[in-house]
């Protein structure tokens, strides 16, 4: 999901708070998707999409903290997400959360890339926390999970979670 610097011209941001709001985007992202997810799940799967839906609602706070910290203004979530494929089933749903933990963990590559320090260390646990998650509801793993481009994989799942209702996919990522 691609969206302008919510203040200044274009560019005016520093990689690092970039990467942030692209994060956020992927995590507003995944807090709508995890909705969808648990509406379409049940048992125990539908108590891990809640867990899911509760841990991105908290993370999607803190990098708004980090992006304010770093002297920006975080960018609010879209009114609407498309999602990637039609979510009827509790397959379905377990493959939108895989979906949407590698969307963000390409963000949060890109988040290590850019960070520095304690920051680098805190993404790169999340970075870390979305792969794990993503293994859980995919069932396997992927190679150099956040780097589709590392992996081979192609598709809908480079580009993010999803996408605000009537906008395109991220062109910052392969597609």
């Amino acid at each position: 999901m691609t969206m302008p610097p919510a203040s200044g011209s274009p560019g005016a941001e520093s990689p690092l708070v970039q990467a942030l709001q692209a994060l956020l985007d992927a995590e507003h992202a995944a807090v709508y998707g995890y909705g969808v997810v648990g509406a379409r799940s049940d048992g125990t799967a539908r108590d891990r999409a809640r867990t899911a839906y509760d841990a991105h609602r908290a993370r999607r706070d803190e990098v708004e903290q980090l992006i304010v910290g770093q002297g920006g203004r975080p960018r609010a979530s879209a009114p609407a997400y498309g999602l990637p494929f039609a979510v009827g089933t509790g397959g379905d749903a377990a493959r939108l959360a895989a979906h949407l933990e590698e969307g963000v963990a390409a963000h949060l590559a890109d988040v290590v890339a850019s960070a520095e320090g304690e920051r680098r260390k805190t993404a790169a646990r999340w970075l870390r926390e979305a792969a794990l998650a993503g293994v859980a509801w995919r069932g396997s793993t992927v190679a150099f999970p956040g780097l589709p481009e590392q992996t081979g994989q192609t598709g809908s799942t480079a580009s993010g979670p999803a996408v605000p209702a009537g906008a395109a996919a991220d062109p910052g990522r392969p597609s």
